[in-house]
């Protein structure tokens, strides 16, 4: 038999005072014990990160401001309000309206920011992003026997005298109409209304009849005639983080992304 006995070569263990056995090796529980003798009280953790926190600057307070949205008669910004108050809630939408035939010069002049703007419109200089584009109506009298058809083609206006306004925002409609002795209407409304007395038609963008609708006249879509393009402009050296932040919302972006403005006019 070898001298290691049977213990395979392994020191025995040692008894303590009390008879229990304890192991020759040091193991965690020792270690832990021993290195907290005569070590004193340690600091408590994060006492320095609390103090960083403590003396940094407070950040500064962003400023209530507020950002002037033109807007066109008929056009329609409320789809994005909601979103835009609820995202900005410092930077009140101030929405103000504007004439057809000033739209651009509401621009150059500094009278909005940026304006929700109708074809024709003069890209020089701008920024100008298209929206979405509005189907072309009849406006007719109540009494009218154009009114029998769901829909009308420029064919069903041959021989109907059509009139003309100041803000003609369709251009040359191209219609087999006959010219009104009547010289252009200074607006839409004042066509409309002169349509109410039944005195020839007019053609305007859908937005424009709901806006004036009348009980004494109707409307009904005309096919194959031009639309009418919204888009949203605005000077092209003068744009800023509320106007960026503005087209994001235009555009369905969420609010922390970091997309350009790319894809403009």
């Amino acid at each position: 038999m070898s001298k290691r006995g049977a213990s395979g070569g392994r020191k025995p263990a040692m008894r303590s005072a009390k008879g229990g056995a304890r192991s020759t090796a040091a193991g965690p529980a020792n270690k832990g014990k021993s290195a907290g003798k005569g070590s004193g009280k340690s600091a408590p953790r994060g006492k320095k990160a609390e103090k960083v926190v403590f003396d940094a600057p407070a950040p500064l307070a962003e400023e209530p401001r507020t950002l002037r949205l033109g807007a066109v008669a008929g056009a329609t910004p409320g789809r994005w309000i909601d979103t835009w108050n609820e995202r900005m809630p410092l930077v009140t939408l101030e929405l103000v309206p504007v004439a057809f035939d000033a739209q651009r010069s509401a621009l150059t002049d500094g009278v909005v920011d940026l304006a929700l703007v109708r074809a024709p419109f003069d890209k020089d200089g701008m920024h100008a992003i298209p929206l979405y584009e509005e189907l072309p109506v009849v406006i007719a009298s109540a009494e009218s026997h154009l009114l029998a058809a769901e829909e009308l083609s420029p064919a069903d206006l041959e021989g109907e005298t059509l009139l003309a306004t100041r803000e003609d925002v369709l251009g040359d409609l191209d219609l087999p109409t006959v010219p009104s002795r009547i010289p252009p209407l200074a607006s839409v409304a004042d066509a409309v209304e002169t349509v109410a007395s039944g005195v020839g038609i007019l053609v305007a963008p859908m937005s424009l009849a709901r806006l004036h609708h009348r009980k004494d006249v109707e409307y009904r879509i005309l096919r194959d005639a031009p639309v009418s393009q919204v888009l949203l402009a605005w000077p092209a050296d003068a744009t800023t983080p509320d106007i960026e932040a503005f087209v994001g919302v235009v555009r369905g972006r969420r609010a922390n992304s970091s997309r350009g403005l790319g894809g403009q006019s």
